[in-house]
C-alpha cells in the first residue's frame, strides 16, 4: 500500500483559506481610504465644515463595527443589518434628535424631517453657486450619503467579494462633483483615488491568496508599478489625445457647447455642423448667449453660477434703465436641431420665453437659461427680448461703474502682467469718458495692427485664457475671439470698469426658410465670445473687439433719426441686468472665406495628435517589458543571495512567458525534467535549481543552505529556452509576458495558451510529418 504524500504544499500552489483578521483589517482600512478619496472633490462644491469630520467618522465607525462582528463570526446578513442600524441611529441622533425616540431611535417624524431636509438641500444645490455653504440640510445629506455608501460598499467588498463594483461606485462619487461644477481636473485627488483603488483591489486579492514563501512583496511591487504607469498615462497621455470631431451634417451626430472659453478646438474643426435657425422682427439676427463668465482667477474665466428661478413661475423682469433711455422689444423664434446642451441659446435681454418643453430655469443676473433634466436639442421656442438704445450723449454721460452685484466683475489678480494696464491707458489716453475709452479699445483691436487667426495662438504657445496668454496675444497681435474678448475685458478692468465675457453664437447668414421666411442658420463655426461692460442707468453693454467678426458697437447722436423697428416699451428703474447689445449684422470668419483660403500657401499639418498616439503606444507596449524586467531583477537579487524560492519563481515566470504550462500538481523534479526533455532547457542548470528547491522545501530547518548565485542558473535556462523558440514566439515572450498576469500553479498557468506560437517542443517540431 502506498504511503500518502505528506509533503508540504509547494510554492505557486494556491490554498483556499479563510481571510485572516489582519487581511480583513487591511481591507477595511483600504475601503475607508477609498471613500475619503472619493469625497475629496465634494469640497469644490460644498464648503468644508463639520460635515467632513462627521462623514469620515461615521464611515470609520461603520467599518469598525462590521469588522468586529466578523471577528465574532456573525452571519453576513447580521453584519450588514447591524451596520445599517448604526448608520440610522447616528444620523438620527446628530440631525434629528428632537424628533427621535430617546433621541436615538428613528420615528415617523424623523422620516418626515429627513425628507424635508433632502428637499431643502436639493433646492440649495439647484439655486446656489459653488462653493455652497454647508447648511444643516446639506450637511445631513452629505453625512448620511457617506454612511449609506459605506454600508453598501462594506457588503459589496467584504461580504460579497465584488471589489470592482465598489471601484465603479467610488469613481462615480468622485466624478459627480466635476460634472456639477466643470473645472480643471484635480490631479491630487485623482492620484489619491487611483492609489486607494489599487490598494483596495490588492488588499481584497491578498485575502484570497495563500502566502508564497518570500514572494508576496513582488506582487505588491508589480501592482504599484502598473498602477503608477496607468496614472501617468491618464494624466499625461489622455489630455494629448485629439478631441472628438464633430460629424458632418446629416450624419446624425450632435454638436455641443461648453460654457467656458475653451473654444479653440471647436473652431479649428474642419466640419461645420448646423445647430439652429432663428427668425424674427429685429433689424438683424441677434447674438445668442448660453453663459456669462465673470470670475477670473488669473488663469481661467469661470462661468457664473448664481441664483436661478423657474421660467414657468417667475421668469425674467423687464429691462430696467434710467428715464429717457429708449428700450425696444423684439420677438425671435429659435429652432434647435443639432445642439445637445443643457444651456439654452437666447438673445439678450430675454424677458419672456414660450414654447419650451421640459423643466428650465433662468438666471436673472445673466438672463440665461439651463436645465438639469432637458436638452436644448429639438426645442422650438419664441423669445421676447428687450434692448436699450441710448443716444451717444446719454452713454457718454454714464459712468462704467456698478455698485451692487452678486459676483466680482472688477477684480484683477495680483499677478496680472503690467503690460495689460499700461496698454489700456496708452490706447485710451485721448478719451474723456468711459464710453469713448471703450470705443478706443474696440477700434484699436479691430484696426490694422491685429489679425484674426485660429492657428497663431497654438503655434506661438499662448492658446489659453489666462493673463499670461493675454499678454502674449497683445505682443503677437494675432488670435481669435477668446483672446480679443479676454484682452478687452481685462483692459477694461485695468481702467476700473466692471466687465464680463459672454459665450454663445454669432448670428449666421440669412437663408430662405421652408415657409418662405428669411431665417439665419447658425453653425458650429459661429461659436463666439465677446465682452460686456456695465454702465450705470443703461446696464451691460456688449462690445465687439474681435477683428473681422460681427459689427462694432456704436451709438448714434440724438440728432440722428433711428428706425430700428420693434416695439418701444416703457422701462422700469435701472438694474444690473440691463444691457445694450452690439450691432448684430453677421460677418463670415476670415478662416472660413473660400477666396482667402484659395491661395497657394502650404497647408500645415498638426502632428501632435499622431505623436501623442505614438507616445501612448510606446508606453503601453513598453510597460509590460519594463515591469517584467524590474521584477526579474528583483527576484535575481534575492536568488543571488541563495533564496531558492526566488530562483525557482524566475524559472516558472520564464516558462509561462514562453507558453510552457506550469501546473500546480507537478513536482519541481518532474517540471525540470519536462523542461529538459521538451523545451531544450540546459540539464546541469536545471539539476542545480531542482536540487536547491527540493532542499528549501523538504530539508530540516537549519540544514545546509542553498548555493549562492542561483540567479545565473535561472537566467541561463531562460536564455537557452528562448533561443530555441521560433522568432515570432520569441517576440511574443518579450512584448507580452504572460507572467505579469498569470501566477504559477493557477488554472491559466496549467494549460498551454491556444494559438500561442512556439508552444510545441523542439522534439515535436523536429518530428516528421505523418503521411
Amino acid at each position: 500500500m502506498s504511503t500518502p504524500d505528506r509533503r508540504p504544499a509547494r510554492p505557486g500552489r494556491h490554498v483556499s483559506r479563510r481571510p485572516s483578521r489582519r487581511g480583513e483589517r487591511r481591507l477595511a482600512l483600504a475601503l475607508w481610504a477609498g471613500i475619503a478619496a472619493a469625497l475629496l472633490p465634494v469640497l469644490g462644491v460644498v464648503s468644508a465644515g463639520p460635515w467632513v469630520l462627521g462623514a469620515l467618522a461615521l464611515s470609520a465607525a461603520i467599518l469598525v463595527l462590521a469588522a468586529t462582528l466578523r471577528r465574532l463570526h456573525a452571519p453576513a446578513l447580521a453584519v450588514t443589518a447591524a451596520a445599517t442600524g448604526l448608520w440610522a441611529i447616528v444620523v438620527t441622533a446628530v440631525f434629528f434628535g428632537g424628533q427621535a425616540l430617546a433621541a436615538l431611535i428613528p420615528t415617523p417624524a424623523v422620516v418626515t424631517a429627513a425628507i424635508s431636509a433632502v428637499r431643502r438641500a436639493s433646492s440649495e444645490i439647484l439655486l446656489g453657486a459653488a462653493p455652497l455653504e454647508a447648511t444643516p440640510a446639506l450637511s445631513f445629506v452629505l453625512v448620511a450619503s457617506a454612511g449609506a455608501l459605506t454600508v453598501i460598499l462594506d457588503h459589496v467588498v467584504v461580504t460579497a467579494r465584488m471589489p470592482l463594483l465598489a471601484v465603479i461606485a467610488l469613481v462615480a462619487v468622485w466624478v459627480i462633483p466635476a460634472v456639477a461644477v466643470p473645472r480643471d481636473v484635480d490631479v491630487v485627488s485623482f492620484v489619491l483615488l487611483a492609489a486607494t483603488v489599487l490598494i483596495l483591489l490588492r488588499a481584497e486579492t491578498r485575502t484570497r491568496e495563500a502566502p508564497e514563501p518570500g514572494t508576496s512583496g513582488g506582487v505588491t511591487t508589480l501592482a504599484v508599478a502598473i498602477g503608477t504607469v496607468a496614472v501617468v498615462v491618464a494624466l499625461i497621455g489622455a489630455p494629448s489625445l485629439p478631441a472628438p470631431v464633430a460629424a458632418e451634417p446629416g450624419s446624425g451626430a450632435l454638436a455641443s457647447i461648453d460654457p467656458t472659453l475653451d473654444l479653440g478646438d471647436d473652431l479649428r474643426r474642419n466640419s461645420d455642423v448646423p445647430v439652429l435657425t432663428l427668425s424674427g422682427d429685429s433689424p438683424a439676427p441677434p447674438y445668442l448667449r448660453v453663459a456669462t463668465l465673470s470670475l477670473f482667477d488669473g488663469s481661467v474665466w469661470r462661468p457664473d453660477r448664481l441664483r436661478s428661478v423657474s421660467l414657468d413661475d417667475e421668469g425674467f423682469e423687464p429691462l430696467a434703465v434710467d428715464d429717457g433711455v429708449r428700450v425696444v422689444q423684439y420677438t425671435t423664434r429659435v429652432e434647435v436641431a443639432g445642439l445637445a446642451s443643457a444651456y439654452l441659446p437666447l438673445p439678450y435681454a430675454a424677458v419672456d420665453i414660450t414654447g419650451l418643453e421640459g423643466v428650465w430655469r433662468g438666471v436673472p443676473y445673466s438672463r440665461t437659461a439651463l436645465s438639469g433634466q432637458t436638452s436644448a436639442r429639438g426645442q422650438s421656442y419664441d423669445v421676447a427680448w428687450q434692448t436699450a438704445r441710448p443716444t451717444a450723449e446719454q452713454i457718454r454721460g454714464a459712468d462704467a461703474r456698478i455698485d451692487d452685484v452678486a459676483v466680482d466683475v472688477t477684480g484683477l489678480p495680483a499677478e496680472t502682467p503690467e503690460v495689460i494696464g499700461e496698454l489700456a491707458r496708452e490706447v485710451t489716453a485721448d478719451a474723456s469718458n468711459d464710453y469713448d475709452r471703450l470705443i478706443a479699445l474696440q477700434t484699436w483691436f479691430r484696426g490694422s495692427e491685429f489679425s484674426y487667426s485660429l492657428d497663431a495662438p497654438v503655434l506661438d504657445g499662448f492658446d489659453g485664457t489666462g493673463s499670461d496668454a493675454v499678454a502674449a496675444f497683445l505682443e503677437v497681435k494675432e488670435g481669435y475671439c477668446v483672446h480679443f474678448a479676454g484682452a478687452f475685458a481685462l483692459m477694461a478692468r485695468a481702467l476700473d470698469m466692471p466687465s464680463r465675457i459672454v459665450v454663445g453664437f454669432l448670428p449666421g447668414p440669412m437663408v430662405d426658410g421652408e415657409d418662405g421666411r428669411r431665417v439665419s442658420e447658425v453653425t458650429t463655426s459661429q461659436l463666439h465670445a465677446w465682452p460686456e461692460v456695465y454702465f450705470q442707468g443703461i446696464g451691460w453693454v456688449a462690445f465687439e473687439p474681435t477683428k473681422s467678426l460681427g459689427t462694432e458697437t456704436r451709438f448714434l447722436p440724438e440728432s440722428t433719426p433711428v428706425d430700428d423697428g420693434g416695439e418701444e416699451v416703457t422701462p422700469p428703474a435701472a438694474s444690473p441686468s440691463a444691457t445694450a447689445p452690439p450691432s448684430t449684422a453677421a460677418a463670415p470668419r476670415p478662416d472660413d472665406d473660400p477666396a482667402r483660403n484659395a491661395g497657394t500657401g502650404t497647408a500645415m499639418i498638426d502632428l501632435r495628435p499622431l505623436l501623442a498616439v505614438l507616445g501612448i503606444a510606446v508606453v503601453v507596449l513598453g510597460t509590460p517589458m519594463l515591469v517584467r524586467w524590474s521584477r526579474r531583477r528583483w527576484l535575481a537579487g534575492r536568488a543571488r543571495r541563495g533564496e531558492a524560492a526566488a530562483a525557482w519563481r524566475m524559472l516558472q515566470d520564464a516558462a509561462i512567458d514562453q507558453g510552457v504550462a506550469v501546473p500546480a500538481a507537478e513536482s519541481p523534479r518532474a517540471f525540470g525534467a519536462r523542461l529538459v526533455a521538451d523545451h531544450a532547457a540546459p540539464e546541469a542548470e536545471i539539476a542545480r535549481l531542482v536540487s536547491a528547491m527540493e532542499h528549501a522545501s523538504y530539508a530540516r530547518p537549519g540544514g545546509e543552505e542553498s548555493p549562492p548565485r542561483l540567479d545565473r542558473d535561472a537566467d541561463r535556462v531562460r536564455t537557452v529556452m528562448r533561443e530555441a523558440l521560433p522568432p515570432r514566439a520569441r517576440a511574443w515572450s518579450g512584448l507580452a509576458p504572460r507572467s505579469l498576469l498569470i501566477r504559477p500553479g493557477s488554472v491559466l498557468a496549467g494549460s498551454v495558451p491556444p494559438g500561442r506560437p512556439g508552444t510545441t517542443s523542439p522534439r515535436e517540431r523536429a518530428a516528421p510529418t505523418p503521411r
